[in-house]
């Protein structure tokens, strides 16, 4: 089975499968390696020549509008989204459930990883519809391909993105899903740019992020968004509140559309 792995340096092969949406900029396939080495290789040559591309990158933040931006988590953390435990913290199901996603729609999972998220999002769209996993580590990329592998799925696309773009296509999504993710943007104004231009004219973008406001949620303040600090840090950048899903044990559930997106069309 080959998914598409997707970067900014090659033309889509003919291969790509008729029914999927448009790839983002470009797309290398990957197949399997024996020993996954050549695989990484290709990653890293190719990341790295996504990044070269882009002109300038703005400096690093460590602090945007009155908050102190957390280090991204690496891979070699990935087995904690993934641990036995994270239904009954999280309850991700109900979360999955209160996206509203249905058959047809294209939906990306920002901030991936090993594609917690990614799987279940690809089965709810089905049929008809595509997910993309964007992340910056090629690392986390090439545990979603194998667990997409291991499930069957092949209505997904891993996106290799960049500090300031997650690489989608322009007005391509219904929704952009960042699970415990934003709060880590380094280049916040430029990634909500990003996020702001691939979506649809009634596109949402979803965050979901530890309340701040609640000292039982076990997680490091860092890591952790009041829902003010998220209201304004959203509605600074081109978006508005359309709804907001408090029934989660631990999170933040706070949808968005762009600021001109078309009244009462919230999907």
């Amino acid at each position: 089975m080959t998914h598409r792995f997707c970067q900014t340096v090659a033309q889509p092969p003919s291969a790509v499968r008729k029914s999927s949406p448009a790839q983002p900029r470009a797309a290398v396939p990957r197949t399997r390696c024996r020993q996954g080495l050549s695989y990484l290789l290709i990653v890293l040559v190719f990341g790295a020549a996504a990044v070269a591309q882009e002109t300038e990158l703005p400096p690093a933040l460590t602090e945007y509008m009155g908050r102190t931006i957390a280090r991204t988590m690496s891979f070699h953390g990935a087995d904690w989204l993934t641990r036995k435990t994270r239904q009954a913290e999280e309850n991700t199901a109900l979360m999955m459930k209160a996206l509203h996603v249905k058959p047809g729609d294209v939906v990306c999972d920002l901030g991936c990883g090993n594609g917690y998220h990614t799987l279940r999002l690809a089965g709810a769209v089905m049929p008809g519809g595509w997910v993309y996993g964007s992340d910056i580590q090629p690392e986390m990329l090439q545990m979603l391909n194998d667990r997409a592998d291991a499930a069957g799925v092949t209505n997904l696309t891993p996106v290799l993105g960049t500090v300031v773009d997650p690489r989608l296509p322009a007005a391509s999504c219904d929704l952009i899903l960042l699970v415990d993710v934003y709060h880590e943007f380094d280049r916040p104004v430029h990634m909500l740019a990003a996020i702001r231009r691939a979506l649809k004219p009634a596109g949402r973008v979803v965050l979901v992020e530890f309340r701040a406001e609640d000292e039982s949620v076990p997680i490091k303040p860092l890591h952790k968004m009041s829902r003010a600090q998220m209201m304004k840090e959203m509605t600074a950048n081109g978006f508005k509140l359309v709804e907001s899903f408090d029934k989660l044990p631990w999170q933040h559930m706070m949808f968005f559309q762009r600021d001109d997106a078309p009244p009462n069309e919230a999907k």
